[in-house]
Formats: structure tokens, sequence, C-alpha cells
């Protein structure tokens, strides 16, 4: 009820309360248009983190986190500015149908048959306290906003909220790599009853954001565990050095600082001509009376 209802006051103080662009600052709504085309980058790309957590699938990411993309992420998730799901999960959707492409084309390569059937888009959970603390759960939010680009582009896609937190995790902020991997470890499994829902269709893990990798290797070993068959990752933004491992173009701003736990229809991508957040300049800019 307390969500609820903070979740309606939110709702209602954003169309009343003036506000600037949550990426730029820029006065005339939620989202500018700059910056709403910006979350495509240039198109979903594969990320791959240094090192990578044992058991990690192939990750596609929309665009590096950093400048308006960080703020965007950031007023989404602890400000509850919930507008700004329908571009986000625009931009996650990019990233899910990169991530398909990867594996049809594996598929191509002798692994015939890996995505077939509808695609259920499996959010990585956050904690209870923190979605209580937040009054929303925004990777589900974001999913089910990219379920339904897909949907309109032609591909059956749905959102598949299966995972638990099985046992109490450290927050993750501020904990390197190793130490990641060693809290989440054995922390996620599936829901009981909940296994025979991941034989409907090739699963691909989602989030908002993917630092380590930790989160994602821990949720493909609980799909796994279960009979999913992950054929993938998508998230809207990744660590920008992780552009960097897997080939990519270098940012234009050295990497910020991340934190948190996590971590056509498809207009995103190389049919539109798009600017890329990575070709912005590195300026740090207030939002909210934070520079971020």
């Amino acid at each position: 009820m307390v969500v609820g209802m903070r979740m309606w006051w939110r709702e209602i103080a954003g169309l009343v309360l003036p506000a600037g662009c949550a990426g730029c600052g820029r006065a005339g709504g939620a989202l500018c248009g700059r910056c709403g085309a910006a979350l495509c980058g240039a198109g979903a790309r594969r990320v791959r983190p240094s090192p990578s957590p044992p058991g990690l699938p192939p990750v596609h990411a929309a665009v590096a986190y950093e400048d308006e993309a960080r703020a965007v992420l950031l007023a989404h998730k602890e400000r509850g500015e919930l507008r700004l799901a329908a571009a986000l999960g625009e931009a996650l959707a990019g990233a899910v149908a990169g991530s398909v492409a990867g594996a049809e084309a594996g598929a191509g390569a002798g692994v015939a048959g890996a995505v077939s059937g509808p695609l259920l888009l499996v959010p990585v959970p956050s904690a209870r306290r923190a979605v209580a603390a937040r009054g929303h759960d925004p990777a589900r939010r974001i999913a089910r906003a990219a379920a339904g680009v897909l949907r309109r582009g032609g591909r059956p896609a749905r959102v598949l909220p299966v995972l638990r937190q099985q046992r109490s995790v450290t927050d993750q902020a501020g904990l390197d790599a190793r130490r990641r991997l060693e809290n989440l470890a054995g922390a996620l499994g599936v829901a009981p009853g909940c296994g025979r829902l991941l034989a409907e269709g090739p699963v691909v893990l989602v989030d908002d954001l993917m630092t380590t990798g930790a989160s994602l290797a821990e949720a493909a070993r609980a799909v796994g565990a279960a009979g999913g068959a992950v054929v993938g990752a998508a998230v809207v933004a990744a660590a920008a050095r992780s552009f960097l491992a897997a080939g990519g173009p270098a940012p234009s701003a050295p990497e910020s600082e991340t934190g948190g736990e996590t971590e056509s229809g498809i207009v995103c991508g190389t049919p539109y001509e798009r600017g890329s957040l990575l070709m912005i300049s590195g300026r740090k800019h207030l939002i909210g009376g934070t520079c971020r």
C-alpha cells in the first residue's frame, strides 16, 4: 500500500511540477529528444567485463554508463522518474535484439534451434529492501517496456520475473569484481513451480546496468539449474571499459564511478542515424542538485 502510494505521488508530481531533462537538465520535459535518441548509442554492441566472471553469457549493451546515460538511469532507478521507463525500454529492446542476433549467428554455426520460440526476458531481481526503498523494481519495469517494443516489432516476447534472492547479500556498491562474485555466489534461484515456464522459449537475461557481470553470471547459473536455455543477456548500459574489452570504440570520457546493486519496432540501431552519448563531451553537470 505504501509503495503504491509512493509511486502514485511520483507520477502526479512528474505531471504537475516543472522538471528538466533527466539526461542534460534542459527544460522541456523528463527527457529531451537528443538524450532520448542518444540512449540507443551507435546500436547495441557486445560488451565484456575484465575479468569476465565464469558462466557469464554473451552480453549486449545499448550505451556506455557515463554522462547523460548515467543520469537518466539514476533518475529512473533512484528518484523514481517512471516516465523514463519507455525510453530505457526502447534502448533495452535494441540490446535484446543484438543479443538474439548474436545467438542466431551462433545457431547458424551449429547450434540449430537455439532461438526458436517466444523470447523470455528474465530480469535480474533487486533485493526486497531496495524495492521497498525505491518504490519500484527498475529492471522489471524496463523489461516490460522492452517486451512491448519487441512485440510491436514482430518478435514475440514476454517478461518472466522468476528469479528470487535466496539469501541476503551485501550491498554491491564499492565491492570489486572478485568480492561481487563471492557475494552473489548461489544467491539467486528460480521461484518454486516456475521452472516449467522457462521451457517455453529462449531466455535473455536483462538488467539496467552491468558493471562486473557478477549479477548476470549468477542469474545465468540459476536459470540454467532450473532447466532454462539462456541464449544471452542485455542491458541498457555497461561500464565504458567493457566496450573496449569487446573491441568497441573508445568512449570520449573516463568511466564514471558506478553504484547500486547491479548492476521495426526496434528503433535503436543502425537503421537510424542517431547521435551517441559516447560522442558527447565528458562534462559534469548538475541534475537535481547532484554532480553526476
